[in-house]
This record gives C-alpha cells, sequence and structure tokens, in this order.
C-alpha cells in the first residue's frame, strides 16, 4: 500500500494546496532571488568589461583565457544571440559553445588549430554585432566614465538574467526543499553525512544531498543517477536500502507533464541495478496535475507533498 499514488481521491484538493504554496513562496521570495542573483551577475559582467579592454578589442585569447564569458558576450551584442544562434552564425563546434558556457573551460579533444579557428569565428561575429547602444565608447573612440560601464554591466546582466530566469527560480526552490527536508530529518536526530559517502555505506541514522547512486541501462551499462537525497532510516538493518528522494517544483503544468518521463527513467535504471526492493519517492511543490500523477503512479513511484512533510513518516523515517 502506498502513502499517496494509490489515493486519487486525494489529489485535487492536494494539486490546488501545492499551487497556493508554489505562488506563495514565488511572491514573497523569488522577486528577491532574482535581484540578488542580478547583482552578482552584474559584478561578472563588469569583470568581463575589464578583461576584455571594455569589449574595444576582441580577440581569441580572451576566451582562452576566460572561456565562461562567452554567455555575457552573447548578451552584448543587438540583438542578444542565443547559444544556438550562436553556432549558426560563426558555423562553430556546438560542443566547443556548450563546453565554454556551461563548464567553464575548453574542449581538451579539441586540437590547438580546430580551437583558434572557432575561437576566430566567435570573436568576428561578436565583434560584428556588438550593440553600441549600450557600449557608446566604442563607435565614439574614447574612454567611458564609471558611470557609463556600470550601467552597460547592469543592462547586460539583466539580459543574463532574463534568459535564465526560469533556472535561477528553480535552484533557488530546490535549495529551499532540500533545506525543510534537512531541517525535518535533523530535528529528528538524523546526521548530514554528504561529503565522501556512497549509498551503500550509510549508516542508520544519516542523509546525503546530491548522491551519485549507479543504475544499469536497458543494455547493462552502468550510469550515474543523481538522487537529490538519499536517507538510511533509523531502524535500517544491515543490507537494507535508502530512502531516495528527489525534489521536484514546477511554476507551470505544462513543463512537469514535458518532464515526466525523467523519473520513470530513472527508477528503472535503478531497479535494474539494485532490484525491485528500491524505494524512490518525489518530493513535490508547485504545478502537479493529475496526468503527471497518473503517470507517476503508473511506474509505482509514490510521492511526498511539501505541504504535508510529515508524511515522510510513512516511508520508515
Amino acid at each position: 500500500m502506498g502513502v499517496n499514488f494509490d489515493r486519487p481521491s486525494k489529489w485535487k484538493e492536494d494539486i490546488a494546496q501545492s499551487v497556493d504554496l508554489y505562488n506563495q513562496w514565488f511572491l514573497n521570495f523569488a522577486p528577491q532571488t532574482y535581484r540578488d542573483e542580478r547583482l552578482r551577475a552584474t559584478d561578472f559582467v563588469q569583470a568581463m568589461l575589464i578583461r576584455t579592454n571594455l569589449l574595444r578589442k576582441l580577440s581569441p585569447n580572451d576566451l582562452k583565457d576566460n572561456p565562461s564569458i562567452l554567455a555575457s558576450l552573447r548578451m552584448s551584442t543587438a540583438p542578444p544571440i542565443a547559444r544556438d544562434r550562436l553556432v549558426g552564425l560563426a558555423s562553430v563546434s556546438k560542443s566547443l559553445v556548450n563546453c565554454m558556457e556551461k563548464e567553464g573551460r575548453l574542449p581538451p579533444q579539441m586540437t590547438k588549430e580546430e580551437l583558434d579557428i572557432n575561437l576566430e569565428k566567435i570573436m568576428q561575429m561578436i565583434s560584428r554585432l556588438i550593440d553600441v547602444d549600450i557600449f557608446p565608447w566604442i563607435n565614439e573612440n574614447r574612454e567611458p566614465n564609471e558611470q557609463e560601464v556600470y550601467r552597460a554591466a547592469t543592462i547586460v546582466a539583466d539580459r543574463l538574467c532574463g534568459a535564465n530566469a526560469d533556472p535561477i527560480v528553480r535552484n533557488a526552490q530546490e535549495s529551499r526543499q532540500l533545506a525543510k527536508i534537512k531541517a525535518w530529518l535533523e530535528s529528528r536526530g538524523y546526521r548530514d553525512v554528504s561529503k565522501d559517502i556512497r549509498a551503500n555505506d550509510m549508516e542508520p541514522g544519516t542523509f546525503a544531498f546530491r548522491l551519485n547512486v549507479q543504475g544499469l541501462k536497458e543494455n547493462n551499462a552502468t550510469v550515474n543517477i543523481p538522487v537529490d537525497a538519499v536517507i538510511m532510516p533509523m531502524t535500517a538493518n544491515q543490507g537494507d536500502l535508502p530512502l531516495m528522494v528527489e525534489a521536484k517544483s514546477a511554476g507551470d503544468f505544462t513543463n512537469t507533464n514535458k518532464r515526466r518521463k525523467e523519473e520513470a527513467t530513472k527508477v528503472k535504471q535503478l531497479r535494474r541495478s539494485f532490484g525491485n526492493q528500491v524505494r524512490y519517492i518525489l518530493f513535490l511543490c508547485g504545478y502537479f496535475d493529475s496526468g503527471y500523477l497518473g503517470y507517476e503512479a503508473a511506474e509505482s513511484i509514490d510521492w511526498v507533498w511539501e505541504h504535508r512533510i510529515d508524511e515522510l513518516k510513512e516511508f520508515g523515517l
């Protein structure tokens, strides 16, 4: 017998409460979260401007020395360029652009000659499309004053945060959810062992966040599955598996239904690795409708609503 997945008569009320909880959090905290991120982005863009001589002489070496500035450079053009648009316009390697922006480094497998050609193409395209209304000193061939540089940095930072608004809010919400789970567990005597621990080595009464657990694909190839929270119950016996919890939040119904297969794929890979005794549940807050819940229930994936966090006790905690 499950906790929530086999009780569809409760879903409608829970969905409404979950939406209300998410909306309340968003209105109270998301604007400040966004502003804080924009301040950090402004500092980053200002540093980028200093490193690149205020965009007056862009060269491939700027990207070699600081690969992570590429996203800021894309937002410095008119119009701002999406990542894939830059790949197409400059006819460069998509893996190079992704590596620079997502990992902040240059791809080690790319030859020096190929790297130089790609970086030159990128800088030529950025230079061609620089937004001279934001950076008027470039065409006017003069030194900008401090206020002009700060104003330009805030505009580019706002573009960056606008393009990343959903991930910014989603990451803040996930951190908040994990903090709530942590407080709930610690109030019951559980100990955080997140650093340098494997799921198989956890002792009763411990928990860990963002742990990689090894699963198996259909071809029996191993795959590391990131799990938000892994908890070994106080009453666990030798050889028992921990409870695995995926923290999920959503600000609209559309995206959850687009991504609902992700959890099903994870749990199948975990079951191939550990058997059907795997316990994998969701911790939900926000817009999860009956279509999403029904899909997860069909995969025998149970969940706890954040507005009823004490139901974690029903999973042996």
